[in-house]
């Protein structure tokens, strides 16, 4: 997911305090952004909430 690293960053919050913050590993975060693996779809909207951006950003799209 292209954008979830730049939300996250622009949200201030580590891949640790991110993870921590929606209930999964910070592997699983780290997977995510680098597009290895993906969340599931439930997780979506906890995590454009989390981070303060939509979902369509975390997907790079413009916002």
């Amino acid at each position: 997911m292209k954008g979830m690293a730049t939300c996250r960053k622009a949200a201030g919050m580590t891949q640790v305090a991110f993870a921590a913050a929606i209930g999964v590993s910070q592997s699983s975060v780290a997977a995510w952004e680098a597009g290895v693996s993906y969340p599931s779809a439930d997780k979506l909207p906890v995590i454009a909430k989390t981070l303060g951006c939509s979902i369509d950003a975390l997907y790079g799209a413009p916002a």
